[in-house]
């Protein structure tokens, strides 16, 4: 398999979301409240399927179970990454996400959630919700107490091209007016901590999670710092913008002609704008904006052609590992 895998993408409705995702893509949302594409999945709660080729209609989940040489033969129990594409119409709820270890016993053996986000587009005054300000837990939790969100959550204003690299225990919660292609662990968990009082589609008020959200959340919060590194070519530039324990994410912006090699067990991508064409071992393969595809192991060299940005992705050992070591400590817990 020396050939990009291209796959199906599936959506989600959320509250919040609308349809961008039909404007800026040309997808088949399923309703004017579409706020998640789900690209490359295969988590249980959405699966991407391969779009065409001998592999056609077979689950991501399937693949990685049946041809693991695909993966490099990746040290994981499950497959690492997901990527999605979120239309923050509405503003998000202030959520945090779990670590693997917390995941791991009090979710079900979920793993945890670290994410980032490259913001494709925004309005012109968008924000966002990342950190908060209290300087110990008990501040935390009386200002959450006293709902003194303006005391509590940290605002930061947005532009197209940012990023943002979110750790699990980070407050959070994107903001209206935003499109953003977010790559995390393959996670479905997540703590609310305040939702504007909206009202689900049962008429209630939406579930909150404040015990799970205060045992998780990282205080006082720690900023990451992110240092973009490019490397500029006569034919494009690749910016690395984080490399740490779960992943590796990059920008690939294709001017006329970018040659690439492989040296991660595979690579995750997805096409944000413009259009072109990858070149392997003499064969073409037509790409496109809202394309995603996954680069298997044995694709070794390959040349993308055209003007073309991607966001290209690989998960890391050191986060496959950590989770399967805390697995195995809570199976000896249980014995």
């Amino acid at each position: 398999m020396k050939q990009p895998i291209f796959l199906k993408p599936l959506f989600q409705e959320r509250i919040w979301g609308g349809a961008k995702l039909r404007k800026s893509y040309g997808y088949q949302i399923p309703s004017l409240q579409t706020g998640e594409c789900w690209a490359i999945s295969a988590h249980p709660n959405g699966q991407s399927v391969v779009a065409s080729g001998c592999l056609a209609e077979k689950s991501l989940g399937e693949l990685w179970e049946e041809q693991p040489e695909l993966f490099g033969h990746f040290d994981s129990d499950r497959f690492p990454l997901l990527t999605k594409i979120l239309d923050a119409n509405d503003d998000l709820s202030v959520q945090v996400h779990p670590n693997d270890k917390y995941a791991n016993e009090f979710e079900n053996g979920e793993l945890g959630k670290t994410e980032c986000w490259y913001i494709i587009d925004c309005d012109d005054d968008a924000d966002m919700i990342f950190g908060h300000h209290a300087k110990s837990k008990e501040e935390f939790i009386q200002l959450i107490e006293e709902r003194n969100w303006n005391g509590l959550l940290n605002r930061i204003k947005i532009k197209p091209g940012d990023f943002f690299y979110v750790p699990s225990g980070t407050i959070h919660a994107l903001c209206k007016g935003t499109l953003v292609l977010e790559t995390q662990q393959s996670s479905d968990t997540t703590y609310r901590v305040y939702d504007y009082n909206r009202l689900g589609q049962d008429g209630k008020l939406r579930e909150l999670h404040l015990d799970k959200a205060i045992e998780v959340t990282t205080v006082p919060h720690t900023a990451s710092k992110i240092e973009p590194a490019v490397a500029q070519t006569a034919g494009g530039s690749i910016t690395t913008f984080v490399e740490e324990d779960y992943f590796t994410v990059y920008k690939w912006e294709v001017k006329n002609s970018l040659s690439l090699t492989q040296e991660a067990h595979f690579t995750l991508a997805s096409v944000i704008s413009g259009e072109g064409k990858i070149i392997s071992e003499g064969r073409e393969f037509s790409i496109k904006r809202g394309d995603h595809f996954i680069l298997p192991n044995q694709m070794q060299s390959f040349t993308i052609e055209g003007s073309v940005e991607l966001i290209a992705s690989h998960p890391n050992n050191k986060g496959a590992q950590r989770h399967e070591l805390e697995s195995t400590v809570r199976q000896m817990a249980n014995i």
